[in-house]
């Protein structure tokens, strides 16, 4: 028997969903170059570029899938290329990989962020609301342009370098404040951070060194030492990287060892609590057993024992001091 048509009622006073409005491409134009910004692009504004500007279809697949990693293709109008820069996510407090995928050709620039990347949205708006700054840029061919885009990008990263330095160094003074235990979490933090940024920018070098070489046919011969800096941006980010590495290892080495310290000093004054006691046990156990022995009930030995019990215990804590256990 074939199932009957399901049908949905609307509760009273409840309006329709309305579908969200897809945002269209950002676009500026100067001096024969178009610069065209989307943040986050949905498939009915890739293909219309694709369509405006001859893409492959694979380049328009990589761009709306969810993770590619960083790459350079090149054809022979154009360039597409896949970068990651660094994201610090607030809600989850945590360090994540932001996706820009670049179109370049002779008269344009495409910028697709996966997310929106402030450099980018504000390095638009300026050259959007001057109208000079937007001449000079464009001037300069879609090369240099693409150069301003990944300079921003790149000086955005080391203040989130910066952040880390001092974690680390809040790290360390905590560490001898007696607070030991509680800072294995915030190494844990920071370690995970550095592990985070370093997977965004250990294959980001390689690209960027390919992207310096196929990106100079759409840069004026005077020019083609601007991506020498974006290079050594990513270099000197990784080396600062590799020796935050080594800080925070070394950092959780000694905090290993701090808090070992502190369960040996534990471990030593339990012991000597034992050894000391241990004699005393002895001594009241002789004495406690059901046998004669002299003196018995007499108040006299009473304090002979307890005079013998210090006398023990003095002379055991003496010891252990002259020894240094103490």
């Amino acid at each position: 028997m074939p199932s009957l048509p399901r049908i949905r009622r609307t509760r009273p006073g409840s309006a329709p969903v309305v579908a969200r409005a897809e945002r269209a491409p950002l676009e500026l134009t100067s001096a024969g170059l178009t610069w065209i910004h989307l943040d986050r692009p949905h498939p009915a504004a890739t293909d219309a570029l694709s369509d405006r500007f001859g893409w492959h279809a694979l380049d328009v697949e990589d761009v709306l899938s969810k993770r590619q990693r960083p790459k350079v293709d090149e054809y022979p109008e154009y360039l597409f290329s896949v970068l990651h820069f660094p994201v610090y996510d607030k809600a989850i407090q945590r360090l994540n990989a932001a996706e820009l995928d670049v179109f370049l050709g002779p008269d344009y620039l495409v910028t697709l962020p996966n997310v929106e990347l402030l450099p980018v949205t504000r390095l638009f708006r300026r050259c959007e609301e001057d109208e000079a700054l937007r001449a000079d840029l464009f001037a300069k061919g879609s090369g240099r342009l693409l150069y301003e885009v990944l300079d921003d990008l790149f000086d955005y990263c080391f203040p989130i370098l910066d952040k880390i330095g001092h974690k680390l160094d809040t790290v360390e003074d905590a560490m001898f404040e007696e607070r030991a235990e509680d800072v294995v979490r915030d190494i844990s933090n920071v370690k995970q951070e550095i592990i985070s940024y370093r997977k965004i920018i250990k294959p980001e070098r390689s690209t960027l060194r390919l992207l310096e070489r196929r990106v100079e046919r759409f840069l004026p011969e005077e020019l083609d030492l601007y991506f020498d800096d974006v290079v050594d941006a990513a270099e000197r980010i990784w080396d600062l990287l590799d020796n935050y590495k080594e800080v925070v290892e070394a950092l959780e080495d000694t905090n290993e060892s701090v808090i070992s310290h502190r369960q040996n000093d534990v471990l030593r004054v339990l012991t000597v609590f034992s050894a000391v006691v241990l004699p005393l046990t002895l001594i009241t156990g002789i004495f406690g057993m059901n046998v004669a022995f002299p003196g018995n009930g007499s108040a006299e030995a009473f304090w002979v024992v307890v005079g013998s019990m210090l006398a023990v215990m003095l002379a055991l804590l003496g010891f252990f001091r002259y020894k240094r256990w103490l």
